[in-house]
């Protein structure tokens, strides 16, 4: 499954593609269910060459629909399977489902809602449960989790909805007692300031505010994708990226070998124009920072996996700190699978190229219980 109603729409396609030319189809019979923005469920094409950049446009499932290939999920534990619908045909069904690999980010996708309905339908899934999936997507909760298991996290502050903009006509302007306490909040934290959706990715909506003349039209930007808004302090040094899977056998997580992000183009930051489309974008694996300090990297990945109580995967963000220190920034329950993307770059230099990957992604959730896990 890819696509969605979010804004990461075109980074799940674009994964999709990636997955869908490495996956083995002497083991698996692929069925590529794209979500479309309006919540469309289609039945596409089982081609990667469609879910790729072409001519500078985004790739997605809009562009790939076709009549008579909308699907429904039917919610029967005991058949777990898809049905084709068109107008004046019959359903047609799919036959049963084994496995689920939503490959889906953000909203609706990648925050409990579709591993809710997956469960009710009994169907099996890779990745993380509804807890996990919704704790990884709200870096509110996230942190707080984080903090509670007592990993090193920086210093936030949470903008919610009610406290910058409360009820009334004169709301749109209006500085009220709860909006200075939060701007007084965030002047604590120091300059720069990092502003983004407090359940968003792939950096989209994310702005770095440099002085207090920009941090509301930031706020702003960022409300446009969520209502509750996260403001981080920034913190000086290098980003780190670590990738965890679940263990084997009911194993620890493993983890491995983590990844420095040099970030391309005039970017400030690694936002998405840096992520996905800048050709000079890359990643030092191994990252240059002390063999102590890659070890300590791969042991805070898995205890940040184990905190949300995450399975299947997950890729952990960290800053490296000149003076030495490491600073756990947040989760992401279902990476990106793009070719650019980090998580594959990381598993292939540990020896786990993408088609052995997704392999042992996909044997681990056979191995779940379908419904409540």
């Amino acid at each position: 499954m890819f696509g969605g109603r979010s804004s990461e729409h075109a980074v799940s396609c674009l994964g999709a593609g990636n997955v869908l030319a490495a996956l083995d189809r002497d083991r698996y019979e692929v069925v590529p269910v794209g979500i479309a923005r309006d919540g469309r469920w289609i039945l596409a094409p089982d081609d990667p060459g469609q879910l790729a950049i072409a001519g500078g446009e985004l790739p997605s499932v809009e562009a790939m629909s076709a009549p008579g290939t909308e699907i429904a999920a039917r919610l029967d534990p005991a058949t777990r399977g898809l049905v084709v619908t068109a107008p004046g045909d019959p359903p047609r069904s799919l036959g049963e489902v084994d496995v689920v690999l939503p490959l889906l980010h953000g909203a609706y996708g990648e925050d409990g809602t579709l591993q809710g309905l997956l469960e009710m339908a009994g169907a099996r899934y890779a990745g993380a449960g509804v807890f996990a999936s919704a704790a990884g997507m709200d870096k509110e909760y996230m942190k707080l989790l984080f903090a509670a298991r007592g990993l090193p996290v920086g210093r936030y502050v949470v903008v919610r909805d009610r406290d910058w903009r409360p009820p009334g006509p004169d709301s749109a302007t209006a500085v009220t007692p709860e909006r200075k306490r939060v701007l007084d909040d965030i002047a604590e934290l120091g300059w720069p300031v990092f502003v983004k959706p407090a359940r968003g990715g792939s950096s989209i909506g994310t702005t770095r505010v440099p002085d207090p003349a920009g941090l509301e039209e930031a706020i702003e930007v960022a409300r446009e994708h969520d209502p509750k808004v996260l403001v981080e302090a920034a913190v000086p040094g290098i980003e780190i990226e670590c990738a965890v899977l679940e263990g084997v056998a009911g194993g620890p997580p493993d983890a491995s070998v983590p990844a420095q992000v040099l970030v391309g183009g005039d970017s400030e930051f690694y936002d998405f124009q840096a992520k996905y489309l800048e050709a000079d974008t890359a990643m030092a694996i191994p990252p240059p920072i002390p063999a102590d300090a890659i070890a300590e990297v791969r042991r805070l990945a898995c205890a940040a996996f184990d905190a949300l109580s995450c399975e299947g995967l997950a890729r952990v963000d960290f800053f490296y700190t000149p003076d030495g220190k490491i600073v756990l920034n947040e989760i992401n329950t279902m990476p990106g699978m793009t070719s650019a993307s980090a998580f594959p770059m990381m598993w292939e230099a540990t020896g786990l190229p993408l088609r052995e990957l997704m392999d042992r992604i996909i044997q681990t959730a056979l191995g779940k219980r379908p419904g409540l896990r």
